[in-house]
């Protein structure tokens, strides 16, 4: 119990005494001693830190490193939708738009809304600032491309639609069967076969037996039907609608009257030799905006007569179920 005391020998009187700082020293010696304690802690603290860190600290870096994990999947998603709109923009540009006979999109409207003075300034003076702003100017640009693409898209629909229906009302085949032979087409002819005078011929004729079916050759609707006193004899006109009219000429029967409505490959008469004609054949014609158009470069004249018999009797049945 007296191990921490010191005594020293007084040879006055032969005995040992303790030996007793003063106050002052003593003092100073424990605040020494607590002085010399604090600063080992603080060195521990400090080399603990630096090698292992505070577990807060190891917990806030985890979530800093999940973040910027995040974000570098978030960007890669972000140039994943970049690509994709761009590659919808090249369809909408080069398949959609030049099909549907439609303009193009204007660069600079489909850029619009982007950039702007102290766009992003909310975003600076933070530790990845550029980061951040990099992210938030990708988004706008997809949100903008995204909006202008579905607008378009829009457009394209609607145009499909109409395009459609524009396609059905074109005079796209033959008026009879292919495996008739073609006559005289759009041309000068020195000598009209029945006149005998210089005339333009301004249609086509096949040479068909009396009484071959003629068909419709789009969607329309019947505005003549009767008799011709300019030499077509019993004839057949139907407005296709966009401009175009189709010319059937010198029928022995005719099959639809005046204000009906046709569609693609319906039976409209039967050929003849009505009016002025040498014989049996049927005149075909087709004016545009009143120009007079050569009716071979409408339909394809290259399929077999049993296409061409697939083809309106494929034509028929959707007219019996509609």
């Amino acid at each position: 119990m007296f191990r921490n005391r010191k005594y020293i020998l007084d040879m006055s009187d032969l005995q040992f005494k303790q030996i007793r700082l003063p106050f002052k020293k003593r003092l100073m010696r424990t605040f020494l001693w607590f002085m010399a304690s604090v600063m080992m802690t603080l060195v521990y603290v400090f080399l603990f830190r630096s090698l292992f860190g505070s577990p807060k600290e190891k917990l806030l870096e985890q979530q800093v490193e999940n973040l910027k994990l995040q974000f570098s999947l978030a960007g890669r998603e972000l140039d994943r939708s970049l690509e994709e709109l761009n590659s919808f923009r090249l369809s909408d540009e080069i398949r959609y738009r030049p099909i549907l006979d439609m303009d193009s999109i204007p660069g600079t409207y489909r850029k619009a809304g982007f950039g702007g003075v102290d766009r992003y300034r909310e975003l600076a003076g933070y530790a990845n600032s550029d980061l951040l702003i990099l992210y938030r100017s990708k988004i706008d640009v997809i949100t903008s491309m995204a909006r202008v693409q579905k607008e378009s898209y829009s457009a394209i629909a609607e145009r499909a639609t109409e395009w459609k229906i524009e396609k059905d009302h074109q005079p796209y085949i033959s008026p009879v069967d292919v495996k008739y032979r073609l006559g005289d087409g759009f041309k000068f002819r020195e000598k009209h076969p029945v006149l005998g005078t210089p005339r333009m011929h301004y249609g086509q004729d096949f040479e068909v037996p009396y009484g071959t079916d003629v068909h419709a050759t789009g969607n329309g609707t019947v505005i003549e039907a009767g008799w011709n006193s300019m030499g077509f004899g019993n004839f057949v006109v139907i407005d296709h609608g966009y401009g175009i009219r189709t010319t059937y000429g010198h029928l022995s029967r005719i099959n639809v009257p005046k204000g009906l409505k046709v569609k693609r490959g319906d039976l409209i008469g039967q050929s003849g030799n009505t009016g002025t004609s040498s014989g049996p054949h049927l005149h075909y014609q087709i004016d545009q905006f009143g120009q007079h158009k050569n009716p071979i470069n409408f339909f394809n004249n290259d399929m077999s007569a049993e296409e061409y018999s697939e083809m309106i009797q494929t034509f028929a049945s959707k007219g019996r179920l509609r």
